[in-house]
């Protein structure tokens, strides 16, 4: 049987779902996933979970959407720019779009636990996770953890960086029944996760009880009220949370 990588972090403290951000009270109108959202979950003591795209030019970026619309005003794709022409746009909060390699020395100065949600479709995943993984070993962190959707990431990392923890992202929207239920059978044994990140909204569910049963820490995502962070208590081992209100 492997041995898994020291993956207590991961459970120690609930993460902000990118950053601590948001229009309020304990948001800020912080930017998602701009260094203000990360820097405010340091000051209160919560992990960081955020999302990682790669670059035209092959550079870990810091951005949920595949597309820059929302968040920039700008059209167009992440993949088709360069990391200093995303760089050079601005969140709504006046911040720019950070590189990963800006994160990491912060969230490893404050061991603050640190998630990095991979966004990627398709197979070929060994560009993104090259990049991220070589921000990784040039900041020498400890308390950091990958994930994603694409059971190809967390397989890559299996086999390219064992020491690194890997989860596995699932949600049941859209695909419930037994053809849900074989295509995440299937991408668990793809991916040899680590530990799962199971939606909110599919707990109580059979594949996070067995995940447990097995050992693999259960994150839950994304817990916004108080109702969803009492399931979460009973059924997952930890909260990945933006503002919880009653």
């Amino acid at each position: 049987m492997r041995s898994a990588p020291d993956q207590a972090f991961l459970t120690a403290r609930p993460f902000a779902h990118r950053g601590l951000h948001g229009d309020g009270a304990h948001g800020g109108g912080r930017s998602e996933n701009g260094m203000a959202a990360f820097r405010a979950a340091i000051a209160a003591g919560f992990g960081i979970e955020c999302d990682v795209r790669l670059s035209a030019d092959g550079v870990a970026m810091i951005f949920h959407d595949a597309t820059l619309d929302r968040l920039t005003g700008e059209a167009g794709s992440v993949a088709t720019r360069d990391a200093a022409a995303l760089g050079a746009l601005s969140l709504p909060d006046g911040g720019p779009i950070p590189r990963l390699a800006r994160l990491l020395p912060l969230t490893t100065a404050s061991a603050t636990p640190l998630l990095i949600e991979v966004k990627v479709d398709g197979h070929q995943v060994a560009p993104i996770c090259t990049a991220v993984l070589a921000d990784i070993k040039a900041t020498g962190t400890a308390t950091v953890a990958i994930m994603s959707f694409n059971p190809l990431v967390p397989r890559w990392f299996a086999v390219h960086a064992p020491h690194v923890p890997r989860g596995l992202v699932v949600t049941q929207r859209d695909s419930h029944g037994l053809r849900g239920i074989v295509s995440r059978t299937l991408a668990l044994a793809l991916a040899r996760p680590d530990f799962l990140a199971c939606d909110i909204s599919d707990l109580p569910s059979s594949l996070a009880i067995r995940a447990r049963r097995r050992g693999l820490p259960v994150l839950s995502w994304t817990v916004r009220t108080l109702e969803q962070r009492e399931r979460a208590g009973t059924h997952a081992d930890q909260i990945i949370f933006e503002e919880v209100a009653a």
